[in-house]
């Protein structure tokens, strides 16, 4: 009586490793030329690249002053038509363009036209006219966009380039890297970056959680256990960590210790969703013996109203009355589940069950509709219709 998923850990703890994408060094900042960037922090002291001038020419002086107002006003389509005038006239240097290109890119973001943001974004990096503060957000800008899209290898083809260039070591880019990698489902790899990065005092529970995900997808279940156990002690009233714990001990098999987790908190009242109801029930459903556990933890839910009475609900107590050996109960529960499901099977181990307790006109039927709803094996369900 299985019903865990292999991979059921990754919706339970992997979420989002980082904020939303983080825009490229604010604009206006920008259009102050060097002078103002000598003055700024220099977030990338290590880069490798030398900065070029950064100074307007008098040829998009004005145009840029306008775009940038027009930005500031969060008039986006403005902003964008005047950058690509900027972009279009004869005579603007590369910074001119560079920053054009620049504020279009926050622009079509603004507007939720994540193509032509990156499109922009390519051509700030192009141009090569920013200081290393706007160069370098802006590619990190752009790396997260194509991962936002799902465009992993051109997401991590920026992204390393931006290290390598850089040689930035900041935890918040090492987070990026090992997210990265996680979407490319190269698990190992991630693995070492992400441990950089959780070492940090600057690290998060949810880069942890990451890293746990790259234990479990790579089999690598004690360091999981271990990470999750961390997190447990770090906050021990913290319901989803426990949550995430008893997922890791399920994915190594110690289901004995994801039910004891779950337990806790059912006994404490703290059980308060429909997944978390499910994974306790699950979590007994496979172990040995303990279908009077699964049917005690389903009833509890559906009485709540925190279970929806649905076919995965109402067949797992069809099968834990019946190896239980509560067959009336179980049958109830069959009946039930039956009509829910998409197709005729569960329709034909009713009709089964209901020819071994000897009610055969409605085993009959069961296997009438089950025939109806379609099954792997019609034969079978004939030979219960055609029973004298």
């Amino acid at each position: 009586m299985k019903f865990r998923s292999k991979h059921a850990v990754l919706s339970l703890f992997v979420a989002a490793a980082l904020g939303g994408v983080v825009l490229a060094e604010d604009a206006a900042a920008q259009s102050r030329g060097s002078k103002k960037s000598q003055g700024a922090e220099q977030l990338y002291p290590q880069a490798t690249r030398k900065e070029p001038a950064t100074t307007s020419s008098r040829k998009a002086g004005k145009n840029l002053q306008k775009m940038l107002d027009a930005f500031n006003e969060e008039d986006y389509a403005q902003a964008r038509s005047l950058a690509d005038q900027i972009l279009a006239t004869e005579g603007t240097n590369d910074y001119d363009r560079a920053l054009a290109a620049q504020v279009a890119a926050q622009a079509a973001y603004s507007e939720d036209d994540s193509a032509a943001a990156k499109a922009y974004l390519e051509q700030v990096l192009q141009y090569n006219g920013l200081d290393n503060n706007g160069h370098y957000q802006s590619m990190l800008m752009l790396a997260q966009l194509h991962l936002a899209d799902d465009e992993v290898d051109q997401g991590l083809a920026v992204l390393d380039r931006y290290l390598s260039e850089t040689q930035s070591s900041k935890p918040q880019d090492l987070v990026l890297k090992g997210q990265a990698l996680y979407q490319a489902e190269r698990y190992q790899e991630a693995i070492p970056v992400l441990k950089q990065a959780v070492e940090s005092p600057e690290a998060r529970d949810n880069w942890v959680q990451l890293l746990m995900a790259c234990y479990v997808e790579s089999g690598q279940h004690g360091e999981a256990i271990a990470l999750a156990e961390r997190l447990v002690a770090k906050n021990p009233g913290d319901k989803k960590a426990q949550t995430n714990l008893a997922t890791v001990y399920a994915q190594a098999e110690r289901m004995d210790k994801a039910a004891e987790v779950l337990e806790k908190l059912r006994a404490a009242g703290q059980l308060s969703e429909e997944r978390e109801y499910r994974q306790l029930y699950v979590t007994y459903a496979n172990m040995e013996g303990r279908e009077k556990d699964v049917i005690a933890v389903i009833n509890e839910g559906l009485q709540k109203g925190l279970l929806k009475p649905d076919y995965q609900t109402y067949l797992a107590l069809a099968q834990s009355y019946y190896y239980s050996e509560q067959i009336p109960q179980a049958i109830e529960n069959w009946q039930k589940a039956a009509p829910l499901s998409k197709d005729g099977e569960t329709y034909l181990n009713l009709a089964r069950v209901l020819y071994q307790e000897g009610r055969v006109p409605e085993a009959k039927q069961a296997a009438q509709q089950a025939l109806a709803k379609g099954v792997r094996k019609p034969e079978d369900a004939r030979k219960i219709i055609n029973l004298k």
